[in-house]
């Protein structure tokens, strides 16, 4: 009797998925059909990779080309970062598979009232209020500059924490106060499903509207739109507890308020919402341009899964 033939792997939406797992140490292989994580001692992990929407791998980690050829099929962005995610050194990309998305980010990014317009409604989501008219984005970015701040100080007071400033050393991690670990640690988290969330609906990390010139200019927007109603408050309610491993306590703690917000399912369509306000049409392919002589399978993910 022959073997039942398994239907081919699929990306599922990222709405549908857990957020993130950081893993280290050990080695990421796929062993008797699993993804696992192998530690020294040779005991394995299963990790449900088709359900999760990134990994972040620490240092001490090592991957076989098996585990990131799984990882690509089933949609899930894995990133290469600094002890508790406060550096991140690379990333694999499942999406931004679709050059529709990329063209019309590059449009809007380039068109001054577009890009004008984007980083309105982008104030507008943030501070839940129309942002003041005839102002420059560099005016805009001055004004949320300083309500960033107050914010902090806010929440600070709010949880009876510390504070002086948003400020730290990445090459010194344990020389920061425990408030800026847990806001780098926590944000590192953000920073990572919106990235991945940002390739599946086939946008390009780089190209931002507030934030320019970075390889995550755009993750750092979209961002943004979430931090003071996620990880900020997490980050402060832990930094109050003082505990003995605050980046371990912040990163569960974020993934358990990304759940209860809600989180993955708001992402891409707020990206939608932003891009949208710049108010010009997804550019239309050229004339000239050869048409597609293998049509893409059925994708039950989002638009820009390669699988």
């Amino acid at each position: 009797m022959s073997d039942p033939i398994l239907p081919p792997l699929k990306p599922i939406p990222v709405k549908d998925r857990v957020s993130a797992y950081f893993v280290s140490p050990g080695r990421l292989d796929v062993l008797d059909g699993a993804f696992v994580v192998v530690d020294k001692n040779g005991v394995r992990k299963h990790i449900p990779v088709g359900s999760v929407t990134c990994l972040m791998l620490e240092p001490g980690t090592r991957v076989s080309h098996a585990a990131v050829t799984l990882a690509s099929r089933v949609g899930c962005l894995l990133v290469w970062v600094g002890d508790s995610g406060v550096r991140l050194y690379s990333a694999g990309q499942p999406g931004g598979a679709r050059a529709d998305r990329l063209l019309y980010q590059a449009q809007l990014a380039l068109d001054d009232q577009a890009r004008l317009n984007v980083v309105r409604k982008m104030y507008e989501l943030r501070f839940k209020e129309k942002p003041p008219d005839k102002r420059s984005v560099e005016q805009l970015r001055g004004i949320e500059g300083v309500r960033v701040r107050k914010m902090y100080e806010l929440m600070a007071r709010q949880y009876k924490v510390p504070w002086k400033s948003r400020n730290y050393d990445h090459t010194q991690w344990g020389s920061g106060d425990i408030p800026n670990r847990c806001l780098s640690a926590a944000t590192a988290c953000l920073y990572g499903i919106c990235e991945a969330s940002i390739l599946a609906a086939g946008y390009a990390p780089a190209i931002g509207f507030i934030h320019t010139g970075k390889p995550q200019s755009f993750v750092y927007d979209i961002a943004d739109l979430f931090k003071f109603d996620t990880v900020v408050p997490v980050a402060f309610r832990t930094a109050a507890q003082k505990p003995r491993d605050p980046e371990r306590k912040v990163r569960l703690a974020c993934r358990e308020s990304f759940r209860q917000n809600k989180l993955l399912k708001r992402i891409i369509p707020a990206i939608d919402q932003v891009l949208a306000a710049g108010g010009l049409k997804p550019p239309k392919a050229h004339p000239e341009a050869v048409s597609v002589a293998i049509p893409n399978k059925e994708n039950i993910g989002d638009a820009g899964h390669r699988g």
